[in-house]
C-alpha cells in the first residue's frame, strides 16, 4: 500500500479513485507520563512519554485507514493528513484520512 500527502504519486498513474477513509484512535495519558512530564516542565526537554504516545497512536491510525482502503480494493492512498482532537479530560483522538485510489 502506497501512502502519500501529495494528490498523486510520482510516477505512477491514479486509474480508479474509491473515497475518502479514515482511520483513528482515542488515547488516554498515563498517570506515570503525567509525572515525568510534569517533572520535565521544570527543567526543560522532550517529554519522550508523550511523543511515544503520538507515534504509537499515528501508527495505529494510519493502519486502521490502510485497512479500510484495501477492503475497497485500493493499493494507494493519497493526500493523507492527521488531526488531534481532546475527547475528554486526559484523553485525545488522533484521526488520519485521505483518498483511497488504485494506481498503475
Amino acid at each position: 500500500m502506497e501512502i502519500s500527502n501529495t494528490e498523486n504519486i510520482p510516477g505512477r498513474t491514479i486509474v480508479q479513485f474509491y473515497g475518502v477513509v479514515t482511520g483513528n484512535t482515542v488515547r488516554a495519558k498515563h498517570i506515570g507520563r503525567d509525572i515525568m512530564a510534569g517533572l520535565k516542565n521544570i527543567v526543560g526537554g522532550e517529554l519522550v512519554g508523550y511523543t511515544e504516545l503520538l507515534q504509537d497512536s499515528r501508527n495505529e491510525a494510519t493502519e486502521r485507514m490502510i485497512q479500510q482502503a484495501q477492503s475497497m480494493g485500493a493499493n494507494a492512498v493519497v493526500n493523507v493528513r492527521f488531526a488531534t482532537s481532546s475527547i475528554a479530560q486526559g484523553a485525545a483522538e488522533l484521526f488520519a484520512y485521505g483518498t483511497a485510489v488504485r494506481v498503475e
